[in-house]
């Protein structure tokens, strides 16, 4: 990871210092990326500097999560609360997005917020007139990887991961885990060393991996075994697809989170460099797009699918009607798009 100068990192010290309550922020359809650097910052602020902070989702975070958000007071839009801890706030704190456009429903107020913006992001191609102070790197594993080394260069903390919070490191570890797929992608040399560190400092990763891996209903075996018996479809050239519609989501009573990880499975077919998954929303599908070395899913998800990402994890989305007339027409979509990106790539031939 690139090191920031240090007038940088002591400059935002010296805004959070400044600062009496700051709203902490991440994107829409939050993973454990996005809630393990939220839930992790707002703890250090509020354990280790003593000062107001409050977390704002867009939407809900996965059940999974639990155990780092059962004791947060997460505000998400409609809540008669968001208002007035925007209307106290001083700072912004934007973590695990590149754009204020990645909070949907939140955009504009966020946006027409009259206070100090910081944005702390390893995706590519972050929004840096937004924001009045950016940290952006996209060789980290994560968001939280980023937060972590940012945090140690606090003066509080002195570079030592035992002087976080135990909630802090915990959330950090947690985030970490599920953006690297428990360490199969995007692992740096510095990601080794966190969580090296981190256990050091004593979080129980077994635990982490417990709440991740090892607590999962019945329906989303069934439903996860469902897609890949009689959902998977392949496209020439070394691709594979899955797309879950209203009804099968509802038919398996499934909830946020539960198909997590479903995506990164046909890329363990030898053949398979492209994998995606598509779940039924109001008025459009979510695109999830992972890649083997070599395939960009972001090029994929940027130029076809209204979205982006990493080089190897992208996600967007296909709008009805608009890319396509009514739902039923996603599969032949899905398998058009795909062979074109293949064909213009060079990736028709494994």
């Amino acid at each position: 990871m690139k090191e920031f100068p240090s007038e940088k990192t002591s400059g935002f010290h010296t805004l959070l210092m400044q600062s009496h309550t700051v709203a902490v922020v991440s994107h829409n359809g939050p993973d454990g990326d996005a809630v393990g650097c939220v839930t992790a910052f707002r703890n250090f602020v509020t354990g280790t500097l003593g000062k107001d902070a409050g977390i704002i989702l867009p939407s809900a975070a996965p059940d999974y999560l639990s155990f780092i958000t059962e004791s947060e007071n997460i505000l998400y839009p409609g809540d008669p609360w968001l208002d007035e801890l925007l209307g106290r706030a001083d700072l912004l704190v934007c973590l695990d997005l590149n754009s204020l456009s990645r909070t949907d429903s939140l955009e504009g107020v966020l946006t027409g917020l009259d206070i100090r913006k910081v944005l702390i992001d390893h995706h590519p191609g972050p929004e840096e007139t937004q924001f009045d102070l950016v940290f952006s790197s996209t060789e980290v594993s994560s968001a939280c990887e980023l937060l972590y080394r940012i945090l140690l260069e606090m003066p509080e903390i002195g570079g030592r991961a035992s002087a976080l919070p135990r909630k802090t490191a915990l959330a950090l570890m947690t985030g970490m885990t599920t953006d690297t797929n428990n360490f199969a992608n995007s692992v740096f040399p510095g990601t080794l060393e966190m969580a090296s560190e981190l256990l050091a400092a004593g979080v129980d990763r077994e635990a982490v991996i417990g709440h991740l891996y090892q607590e999962y209903r019945p329906n989303r075996i069934a439903l996860c075994s469902h897609m890949l018996c009689n959902g998977l479809r392949f496209i020439p050239g070394g691709a594979a697809y899955m797309v879950i519609r209203r009804d099968t989501w509802n038919r398996f009573d499934a909830i946020e989170g539960e198909t997590e990880g479903l995506v990164n499975v046909p890329l363990s077919i030898k053949e398979i460099r492209l994998s995606l998954l598509l779940r039924e929303d109001d008025g459009f599908f979510r695109v999830s797009v992972r890649s083997k070395e070599g395939t960009s899913a972001n090029t994929l998800a940027r130029e076809f699918f209204h979205g982006g990402g990493h080089e190897r994890a992208a996600g967007g989305r296909v709008f009805f009607p608009g890319d396509i007339a009514s739902p039923d027409e996603i599969e032949g979509y899905i398998s058009e798009m795909t062979a074109r990106f293949l064909h213009n790539t060079g990736e028709t031939e494994n």
